[in-house]
């Protein structure tokens, strides 16, 4: 008989909840307490958010933990406030002030969009020292903590918009759509250097990361309103986040091969790339189009493999 202070018996959970952070936490921090209200044994998050930001947040239950490195390179939406005159170490509102700088009188929207131009399209942004990167083995923001800077090397991401909203006083918001690996920070902090006066973010939240939008998302508070049932109902399929891959289908043959890991052919395949692999149980996970024009698999679930299971 289980005690009153004993925690309820971790379960087997699978697929993905499009939670809405919230300020404040970080996302191993929201992480872990979604993971506790649903009892699941396994679960992780697809890529981090600042505290200060709010919004998507993809977590990946069980099975769905296979998938969730692809979700990490999914595309990015956001929505960002700044304020210009005030630039931060670490381009954001927790941040030490580090330079003060009037705001142009004349600063209107063509001088704003000629300064957001060059930021757009294939750029090469350097990694700011308040992130999670590694160097030497510790952790970016640990050594900025410590008043320690190290050269970063810059990274190539892709902005694919960056456009002004709206404008308070020296108050900017934007939206932005970005390749994975892109710190929004940095390009707020690119464009108050372009100005000439310095900007920081001060409110940063996450509409969209590829496939999924701000659309079902619950946040943790109307999770926490809810009964383990209604939370269960709240997962999406494992294969939701790969909608954008072809998806390839097997008869009961081929798919008895693919579970042994065997690469077998399909008519009518794709060149090359990613799949999704359906056999007679629904989703079988994900597969790859070889050189010869075989499908070979790559991360199949734990159901494809144990035909005592059914895939969600």
């Amino acid at each position: 008989m289980r005690g009153p202070n004993r925690r309820p018996r971790r379960r087997d959970v699978h697929g993905v909840l499009l939670l809405d952070k919230p300020q404040g936490l970080s996302s191993n921090q929201a992480l872990q307490a979604t993971k506790r209200l649903f009892n699941a044994n396994k679960a992780g998050h697809t890529g981090s958010l600042d505290p200060l930001a709010t919004g998507l947040l993809p977590l990946c239950f069980g099975e769905a933990t296979k998938v969730s490195s692809y979700l990490l390179e999914a595309d990015k939406r956001y929505r960002a406030r700044c304020r210009l005159g005030v630039r931060t170490d670490s381009a954001d509102a927790e941040g030490e002030v580090i330079a003060e700088k009037p705001v142009p009188g004349d600063l209107d929207s063509a001088a704003i969009e000629g300064a957001l131009e060059p930021l757009r399209g294939d750029i090469a942004q350097i990694p700011p020292m308040y992130s999670a990167l590694k160097h030497q083995g510790k952790r970016l923001y640990e050594l900025a903590r410590q008043g320690v800077e190290v050269e970063r090397k810059p990274r190539p991401v892709r902005i694919v918009r960056y456009e002004l909203v709206g404008r308070e006083g020296d108050e900017l918001d934007f939206e932005i759509e970005c390749s994975s690996g892109t710190y929004v920070r940095t390009l707020i902090d690119d464009l108050g250097q372009a100005l000439g006066c310095g900007a920081h973010v001060i409110a940063l939240r996450r509409l969209g990361v590829q496939p999924f939008d701000d659309s079902g998302m619950y946040t943790l508070e109307e999770l926490e309103s809810m009964s383990l049932e209604e939370r269960d109902a709240a997962l999406i399929p494992v294969d939701s986040a790969l909608t954008r891959w072809p998806a390839i289908e097997f008869a009961a043959e081929s798919a008895r091969y693919v579970k042994q890991g065997q690469a077998v052919w399909v008519s009518n395949a794709p060149v090359s790339g990613h799949v999704r692999l359906y056999g007679p149980l629904g989703f079988m996970g994900i597969g790859e189009i070889l050189d010869d024009g075989r499908v070979a698999p790559r991360r199949l679930m734990s159901w494809a493999v144990d035909a005592g299971k059914i895939a969600n």
